[in-house]
């Protein structure tokens, strides 16, 4: 069997799909992989670094005509037009949002298994990339807070005086969201996380951070937040509103699979924020939880900067993409029997729940809906 790691080619996209070191594991059960020439340059790896794994560095057209391809970012039809019928495609995919893609994947007669749709279920954990990518993506977004700002994290005092820590606020207190609270933690700031979902309170303070209590609870289905009522969203945003005004930053990361990302940071909250303040907005890519939030930019309103950067595990590469590595590895030998080839079970609920299309048929109901828009 071969496997295939193209170059990413979305914008600003730096990360590549395997690294040298699962490359080795993989060659050692039989399997060949092939590299397209320079795929690991964003992230500091070198085509050197893949022989040596034992790959092999090979074109672009031989690379998408492998038995499985493994990509990050969702391919073009361009690229999705060179997979074999019967092939194998595993990557983010964009089930939810991105029927195009979905689309073409099965007018091409390819099987493909979306990362982002790996059941979050015990078994899974080592798979889930959501997961290690939004790690990535909240440990950043507090680096990148304490770089716009223009002030100190942590509590400082000096000869000439005290300076009081930071006022952290996360909204969202999902993997990014704890891995924010933490980061900002361990830079000395004062923390406080909100979530609608009442049971992570106990997560969120756990990390020496305190909990915002607005006295609202809406928890979805698996892990996540369920969408809120029209009522719900008025009294949240409200209470809100008046406890964000009190922050030197507010991350934001709040996301509801296949919709646009809550509003939870208003116009008038932005505008009671002290002059300097910093709001990094994680959920940019569905639109974004602040109300003045441009995706992708950075903006001045009022005096706060507000910053929504796009696909921020891209920016730590050589680190995303390790552990992105590990997650495809360890559903792929969750596909690979013991004589080294595809043994798919889709009795499997891992199979059948990260499986978007199989043999050219549409199999995920909301990859269907999203693909008859």
């Amino acid at each position: 069997m071969r496997i295939g790691v193209p170059k990413e080619t979305a914008d600003g996209e730096h990360r590549v799909a395997l690294v040298p070191e699962v490359v080795a594991k993989l060659k050692a059960k039989g399997i060949d992989v092939l590299v397209e020439a320079g795929a690991g340059a964003g992230a500091l790896i070198s085509d050197d670094a893949f022989r040596e794994a034992g790959a092999e560095i090979a074109d672009e057209a031989a690379v998408w005509s492998a038995d499985v391809v493994v990509t990050i970012a969702p391919p073009d039809e361009r690229h999705i037009a060179l997979l074999g019928k019967g092939s194998i495609l595993i990557g983010f995919l964009a089930p939810l949002s991105s029927g195009a893609t979905t689309r073409a994947l099965a007018a091409a007669g390819a099987t493909a298994f979306a990362m982002e749709a790996v059941p979050r279920i015990s078994r899974a954990q080592s798979m889930d990339a959501l997961s290690s990518q939004s790690n990535v993506a909240g440990y950043r977004s507090v680096l990148l807070a304490a770089e716009e700002m223009g002030r100190f994290f942590p509590m400082l005092m000096t000869a000439a005086g005290t300076i009081p820590p930071a006022k952290v606020l996360v909204l969202g207190v999902g993997v990014a969201g704890l891995q924010a609270l933490a980061t900002a933690k361990r830079l000395g700031a004062r923390t406080t996380g909100y979530d609608v979902r009442p049971e992570v309170a106990e997560q969120v303070e756990s990390l020496g951070a305190q909990w915002l209590d607005l006295g609202l609870e809406a928890s979805g289905e698996g892990g996540y937040a369920r969408e809120l009522t029209e009522e719900e969203r008025a009294r949240q945003q409200q209470a809100l509103t008046d406890a964000t005004k009190g922050f030197d930053v507010v991350i934001t990361t709040a996301l509801v699979p296949g919709r646009p990302a809550p509003r939870l940071v208003t116009a008038e909250a932005v505008e009671g924020m002290k002059p300097g303040s910093v709001i990094i907005d994680l959920a940019g890519e569905t639109g974004g939880n602040c109300e003045l939030t441009e995706p992708g930019q950075t903006v001045v309103r009022h005096g706060v900067k507000i910053v929504s950067p796009l696909n921020l595990p891209a920016a730590m590469p050589e680190h995303a993409s390790q552990l992105f590595a590990r997650n495809v590895q360890a559903l792929l030998e969750l596909f690979i029997g013991e004589d080294g080839n595809l043994n798919l079970d889709f009795d499997d609920e891992i199979v059948s729940g990260s499986c978007v299309v199989r043999d050219g048929e549409i199999v995920n109901p909301g990859a269907k809906a999203a693909s008859e828009k």
